[in-house]
């Protein structure tokens, strides 16, 4: 590697951790550094973080992956963050005022259900479902509990963010929110890519407490001093799905992302809008010139959550349960992962956790198995509504820790029918915020970038469609009994 040549810093902040990668002109990761961070539960449905820890895992990620590295040599800084988690802070401080509320918590659930006669409006102008995974009505708590008759929010001396906005605070001082990001708060109408003055006054959130919002590409203001950090400009934000989109090459037609992690999102690019009975949320990808590039999605609350929760109450490791799953068979046990409700395509919060299936010869690896499993009919599961939804659906490429289980990936090849590509690149979205950033810095063109090698695995179907068939039947309505309630009077296991 030539001495001069310049690199990219690329920070991608998610939920159970901050890494960081340093990447050099051939588009190439040539560093890497990570700090865990750690998710309370105060009570139950409620999931959060610590904004201070955030900030210090940060600084640890950044410090670990250029540690030898001459600072000189950064050309500027690619940010990628998790999405819909929200923090409330001091304008002139900076200060918090309160933990920060992830994109998995559930607080906000009755909330959203006395919101059901504007679930339409909400619906058509924000591109999404009303669920407590969405920022607003996480807004309109914060300031419920802070800001109560919203004097302070509305003078503008309190501002609402999510991850992207409090980091390009810390970083420059500005009070910005990158396209994508905002198109995930169900306050911003995802046609005009402005605030929404009728999902503000819905939520009844000021305008002046929010961000400025702004294009995936910078400068984002200027850095500010104070801190260890490099002092380079933010050349690119996105929100990690969105940049794990674009590092494995999503504009290209057919390309289906999906991104396995503590949940997974399944996303691709859209040039027109999902219908509400897709169950797909409608969002910006990113945005480098006029007009955005716009995306559907799919979210799904539980994946590698699943494994986790499994082993916590085994006692064994995530790693461990995975291997026994990997040759086991479930046996017709079925592990539908309702903790927190059910995301896309159901966007059911009053669904539960279920194990069905159960005998007397049930054993540890079939529930392991069926807890595997569970993350690949999810993922079909959004794979049938993006062809439904009249996209084209050729291959599925995939990031993530557990991507990283080659028997999932058969097991996901198999149940959708379609060839999964693995990346031999992991962290694909501090990859892909690092490239867009390149692509702001002037280090490659688009020709170029689209040029780049992308070396990959690929698990081909091996099975049968009636065997495929039979099986996403059998999880479908297992699926119809975790969302059964006394109050319906359709038959819980009619496929829905």
């Amino acid at each position: 590697m030539p001495s001069a040549e310049p690199l990219i810093l690329a920070i991608d902040q998610g939920t159970s951790a901050t890494k960081a990668a340093l990447v050099n002109g051939a588009g190439e990761v040539v560093a890497r550094g990570a700090a865990s961070v750690a998710v309370q539960h105060p009570h139950r449905g409620w999931v959060e973080q610590s904004p201070a820890e955030i900030w210090s895992s940060l600084h640890r990620s950044v410090e670990d992956c250029l540690r030898g590295t001459d600072p000189g040599r950064l050309a500027g800084l690619g940010l990628s963050t998790q999405r819909e988690s929200l923090l409330l802070w001091d304008r002139r401080t900076g200060e918090t005022l309160c933990p920060l509320i992830s994109w998995q918590d559930q607080r906000t659930a009755v909330m959203c259900r006395d919101y059901a006669d504007s679930a339409a409006t909400v619906r058509e102008r924000s591109g999404l479902p009303l669920d407590p995974m969405f920022s607003a009505t996480k807004a309109r708590w914060l300031l419920d509990h802070f800001d109560p008759d919203r004097t302070r929010a509305a003078r503008g001396d309190l501002c609402l963010g999510t991850v992207d906005a409090w980091l390009l605070r810390q970083l420059t001082g500005e009070h910005q929110i990158e396209v994508g990001n905002a198109s995930r708060t169900q306050l911003m109408d995802v046609r005009t890519c402005q605030w929404s003055p009728q999902l503000l006054d819905l939520f009844d959130v000021p305008a002046r407490a929010l961000p400025d919002i702004v294009s995936s590409i910078g400068p984002f203001g200027r850095r500010a001093g104070g801190d260890a950090l490099p002092k380079v400009p933010v050349l690119a934000v996105m929100g990690d799905s969105h940049a794990a989109l674009f590092g494995h090459g999503g504009w290209r037609p057919g390309l289906v992302k999906a991104t396995y992690g503590t949940g997974s999102s399944v996303m691709a690019v859209s040039t027109g809008r999902a219908g509400p009975a897709s169950g797909l949320c409608e969002t910006v990808a990113w945005q480098t010139g006029a007009q955005p590039v716009r995306a559907v999605e799919g979210n799904i609350r539980a994946s590698g959550a699943t494994l986790a929760w499994l082993a916590q109450l085994t006692s064994a490791s995530p790693a461990q349960l995975a291997s026994i799953a990997a040759d086991a068979r479930a046996d017709g046990v079925h592990l539908v992962p309702g903790f927190n409700g059910l995301g896309a395509p159901w966007w059911d919060p009053q669904a539960t956790g279920l194990l069905t299936g159960l005998t007397l010869g049930t054993r540890l690896e079939n529930v392991a198995r069926a807890a595997l499993e569970s993350v690949a009919f999810q993922v079909n599961d959004l794979l049938v509504a993006i062809g439904e939804a009249a996209l084209s659906v050729g291959v599925l490429s995939v990031d993530g820790g557990a991507a990283a289980n080659s028997a999932l990936m058969q097991l996901q090849a198999d149940i959708s029918g379609i060839p999964v590509l693995r990346p031999r690149t992991a962290d694909l979205s501090a990859l892909g915020a690092a490239q867009l950033a390149g692509l702001a810095a002037g280090l490659w063109s688009a020709e170029e970038l689209d040029a780049f090698p992308r070396p990959h695995d690929e698990f081909r179907p091996a099975a049968g469609a009636p065997w495929r068939a039979s099986e996403v039947a059998s999880w479908r309505a297992a699926v119809q009994r975790a969302r059964y309630r006394p109050d319906k009077t359709e038959d819980p296991m009619e496929d829905p």
